[in-house]
């Protein structure tokens, strides 16, 4: 999870590179990641819920 000041929930492409990384080194100790949430105004975006993770 991580937050937009900006308040746009929308995650960026550096926001989807990171989680694609980090999805690939915690493979390495069998690890999975489950989703990954951004907070702005309103509702949190969940990745996962959009097919992204």
């Amino acid at each position: 999870t991580h937050n937009h000041p900006s308040g746009v929930a929308e995650p960026s492409q550096a926001d989807r590179q990171l989680t694609q990384r980090l999805k690939d080194a915690l493979a390495y100790i069998d690890v999975r990641v489950l989703d990954h949430f951004i907070v702005g105004d309103g509702e949190p975006l969940s990745m996962a819920e959009h097919g992204w993770i």
